[in-house]
């Protein structure tokens, strides 16, 4: 891409800067001679003007190279980015001209996209390339934008700096932690799954779905005999069952203003909201390695805003949820639960376990019950509400002054207040969960699991 003179501008160089300043210098010495000061003015001015014939021959100069033989920039950038996790990127330089490019180079991407080697000093000699290399990590997540990238080009004389704009402009989507989404393939066993919280409470026989002839060992079941396979093998043999699959989970997902809460103070990927997206892409992958459909719904967003994705199966669609959702931000504005569960019961006829994460107060309890009371006419329900870590945080720091001391009564206060709330919404026959962001997604996935052994969805 050719940056045109409309869009270029000029800045002197180091090495004009210090010319002028070395022959303000040698002026001022020979102001303090014995030479005539008419002299010295001769002098300086002669100066003056040789030093304007150069830098006008260097500008036209400069000119005439880069029509004839602009850099060609070329970037290498992956499908997708992910919040906190630093990736190296590669920058080529293409010089197909007869002169040497030196200069330095500033990446023009978004402001979340930190850079700290910027910028990056290239020499490319004639007919040649160079490649720049650099580390960048997103810090936040959605569709990001490269918008070409800026060259301090040295001039040929090396007294301009000719500041260009070169490339074309190429976007990227930043998705919430891809690195752990990678990670999810590991965890194909229940070891594995333990080594990170998540408890097994498999029980031989249980499910519905048939999955094979074993033998009897004591403690099944005596319905669960089958007396054919018995005769046959000659020693007692019974049917093993598997948990129930081809269920479907419904993640109601709140996009609305509480769900912008950040525990540690504007980290990478730190909000609720983050870590939420987090939690159910770990349990969708769970949901799916189980063979569940897997959908979500948006709630808290304006109505152009709101995302829908209906239940699918296979693992394959791990990747289509990640990118509905990949870009959603939560909003200045209050959730209406009540709207979503009638738009959910339109949508969702089939019974589901439907998954609620949001972070709820007091006075949404009388909306948030009437909307839970609904959804359990047909589906299973579990309300997963994030607690702030800071909360915690105050009700357990130590008693050394009286503001602590008021401090501490506050949190207890507001934390007695929230079990309440807690109580009366569980008391609509919906499942609670109630714990910190960080530990939302180990929280799902067992009680997920639980559900299923048991038999409940």
């Amino acid at each position: 891409m050719t940056a045109s003179p409309s869009t270029t501008s000029m800045l002197p160089s180091q090495k004009l800067i210090a010319t002028v300043a070395a022959a303000g210098a040698l002026c001022a010495a020979l102001a303090f001679s014995a030479m005539p000061m008419p002299s010295v003015a001769l002098l300086a001015g002669g100066g003056g003007m040789m030093l304007l014939a150069v830098i006008g021959l260097d500008i036209v100069l400069s000119t005439a190279r880069w029509r004839r033989t602009p850099l060609a920039l070329q970037r290498q950038l992956p499908r997708a980015f992910a919040v906190g996790r630093t990736v190296t990127l590669r920058l080529t330089l293409e010089n197909s001209g007869a002169s040497r490019y030196r200069g330095r180079l500033f990446e023009l991407s978004d402001p979340s996209m930190h850079m700290p080697a910027m910028p990056l000093h290239f020499d490319i000699s004639p007919q040649g390339s160079e490649t720049l290399e650099f580390s960048m990590t997103p810090t936040e997540r959605g569709l990001k934008r490269f918008n070409g990238a800026q060259i301090l080009l040295r001039s040929p004389l090396g007294f301009i700096d000719w500041n260009l704009r070169i490339g074309d402009t190429e976007a990227r989507r930043v998705f919430p932690n891809f690195e752990d989404q990678a990670a999810f393939a590991w965890l194909a066993g229940e070891r594995r799954l333990t080594e990170i919280g998540i408890k097994s409470v498999r029980r031989r026989g249980s499910g519905t779905d048939f999955d094979q002839l074993v033998e009897y060992r004591p403690g099944d079941p005596i319905r669960h005999v089958d007396w054919k396979a018995t005769l046959t093998h000659h020693r007692p043999i019974t049917r093993k069952f598997q948990d129930d699959r081809d269920q479907r989970l419904m993640f109601l997902l709140d996009c609305g203003r509480r769900m912008r809460a950040d525990d540690t103070q504007h980290g990478i990927g730190a909000t609720h909201f983050d870590q939420a997206l987090n939690a159910l892409m770990l349990l969708a992958f769970v949901a799916l390695r189980a063979g569940d459909a897997v959908g979500a719904m948006t709630l808290g967003t304006s109505a152009d805003g709101a995302k829908r994705y209906a239940p699918r199966k296979g693992r394959q669609s791990l990747n289509a949820l990640m990118a509905e959702l990949g870009d959603v931000e939560p909003t200045p504005t209050f959730s209406d639960y009540a709207r979503t569960a009638a738009d959910l019961l339109g949508h969702q006829r089939k019974r589901a376990l439907v998954v609620l994460i949001t972070n709820c107060r007091d006075e949404d309890a009388p909306e948030l019950a009437s909307a839970l009371t609904l959804l359990r006419t047909r589906h299973l329900v579990v309300l997963a509400n994030l607690r702030e870590q800071i909360v915690g945080q105050i009700a357990r720091q130590p008693l050394r002054t009286l503001d602590d001391g008021l401090e501490v009564a506050a949190a207890l206060e507001y934390e007695a207040a929230r079990g309440e709330m807690l109580r009366k919404l569980a008391s609509t026959g919906a499942i609670t969960i109630d714990c910190e962001p960080q530990r939302l997604g180990v929280e799902l996935v067992n009680r997920y699991t639980a559900l299923k052994h048991a038999g409940a969805i």
